[in-house]
């Protein structure tokens, strides 16, 4: 007899392969999991991918098709003694030639120590280890636990897959919404799968409400749809991969001067929540990183943009973030300063503490001149051209070394063209000198 005390969400989850939407990269015949749930004998794994798109079910459908027994942890509230009761529950059911099944949500916020408790239970075939998190496993679980068991990665529903879903909550008399005969309006089933965003537990949360916001109507227009979905954000985590991908794709667009790419990332970003001032420091850096003096007027800008969105706060400050965007994305780039930057600190890195060749030192007190500091340094602004030709200032064992390559793009090939020809300037005082 179905609880109608659980949420629609809850009672409406795939009991069967058969019912499960969407993923067809993992279930379509032939796929290695489909196979493995056909199979009936299930191996550990960690489901990856975000909220809503059937990391749960699926554990709950292999331990069905497998006969085994299901056991589940949430990783928020469980602890070494939990896993050790789960880990004697296995060695009982082994003893019978039954698997047993321990399924581990949100397994990403265990530590080192309580993932490092599975590894023998697992090893040994007590437990088949199946681990659910939003998080990516490379970064949030143990080198250990991770060889163990093999990743799948779950994706965000399609528009398709959330239809099925939403049509299919409205038809089921048993467990869903058809006793009531709800008819959902095409622009309101159209706002619903938008606001879901690719999560099923959504769209289905989003029914319900806004079947009780309609009440005795059994029409459901956009209204109690736009009702039950306001507030809802893009799916974002300021600590998770959806923050990293996305700050990351922005970076790119910029960097591949696509500023309506850049823009889309932006706002993307803003409207998961974003601070707008963590957006304004990385623009600070890709000025330097990706533009840097093919167009110095960049950086400025960054900065003009951060500044602006601090005095004014959200959203007013936002168009100066938006505004440099698209200028960092507009603009010729070059990463000549940054590769330059680079190649510097690993020189500094490796050589030490090279001294200062004794025409650059300082010298302040007559001893310090007694022993040569600043002896024979030539002042440039008294040379012509204000540049003293086939001087070194660099440490003699890194003499003649260059980091600083710039680009033939934007104002970086002037500064090419000039430091050129001091170079040339340098090659005839080095040829008189030796003559």
């Amino acid at each position: 007899m179905t609880d109608w005390t659980r949420p629609l969400a809850d009672r409406m989850r795939p009991r069967l392969l058969a019912e499960l939407v969407g993923q067809p990269h993992l279930l379509d015949a032939g796929r290695p999991l489909r196979a493995v749930i056909e199979a009936g004998r299930a191996h550990s794994m960690v489901f990856w991918g975000p909220p809503g798109t059937g990391k749960t079910t699926l554990a709950r459908i292999i331990a069905a098709a497998s006969d085994a027994e299901f056991l589940a942890l949430s990783a928020v509230m469980a602890g070494v003694k939990d896993i050790r009761q789960a880990s004697a529950t296995g060695r009982a059911n082994r003893s019978r030639g039954r698997q047993t099944i321990l399924f581990v949500d949100e397994v990403h916020r265990f530590n080192k120590a309580q993932q490092d408790a599975f590894l023998p239970f697992i090893e040994d075939g007590t437990l088949v280890f199946i681990g659910a998190t939003t998080e990516n496993p490379s970064f949030e679980l143990n080198n250990a636990l991770l060889s163990r068991l093999r990743t799948y990665v779950l994706r965000p529903l399609d528009e398709s897959a959330l239809g099925q879903i939403v049509d299919r909550a409205l038809a089921d008399s048993e467990h869903g919404l058809g006793a009531r005969r709800l008819a959902l309006t095409a622009e309101a089933r159209s706002l619903l799968i938008q606001a879901a965003d690719g999560d099923a537990r959504v769209a289905l949360s989003l029914l319900e409400v806004a079947a009780d916001l309609s009440g005795a109507d059994a029409r459901l227009d956009i209204e109690p749809i736009r009702a039950a979905a306001a507030g809802g954000r893009a799916r974002f985590d300021k600590r998770g991969e959806a923050f990293y991908d996305q700050i990351s794709a922005l970076h790119k667009a910029i960097r591949g001067s696509a500023p309506d790419a850049a823009l889309y990332w932006l706002c993307r970003m803003l409207a998961g929540g974003c601070d707008p001032l963590y957006i304004a420091r990385r623009l600070l850096r890709m000025a330097s990183e990706d533009i840097g003096n093919a167009d110095p007027r960049a950086l400025q800008i960054a900065l003009n943009a951060w500044d602006a969105q601090e005095r004014l706060g959200s959203p007013e400050g936002e168009l100066a973030i938006a505004q440099a965007a698209v200028y960092l994305a507009s603009v010729p780039k070059s990463d000549a300063v940054y590769r330059a930057y680079q190649a510097a600190a690993e020189d500094a890195r490796r050589h030490g503490s090279l001294e200062v060749p004794l025409a650059l030192r300082n010298a302040p007190s007559r001893l310090l001149r007694e022993l040569g500091y600043g002896c024979g340094y030539r002042h440039a602004h008294d040379e012509p051209e204000a540049y003293a030709a086939g001087v070194e200032y660099f440490p003699a064992k890194l003499a003649g070394r260059r980091y600083y390559t710039p680009t033939p793009r934007g104002l970086e090939r002037k500064i090419g063209e000039h430091l050129n020809r001091l170079r040339e300037l340098d090659r005839k005082a080095q040829a008189k000198d030796s003559g």
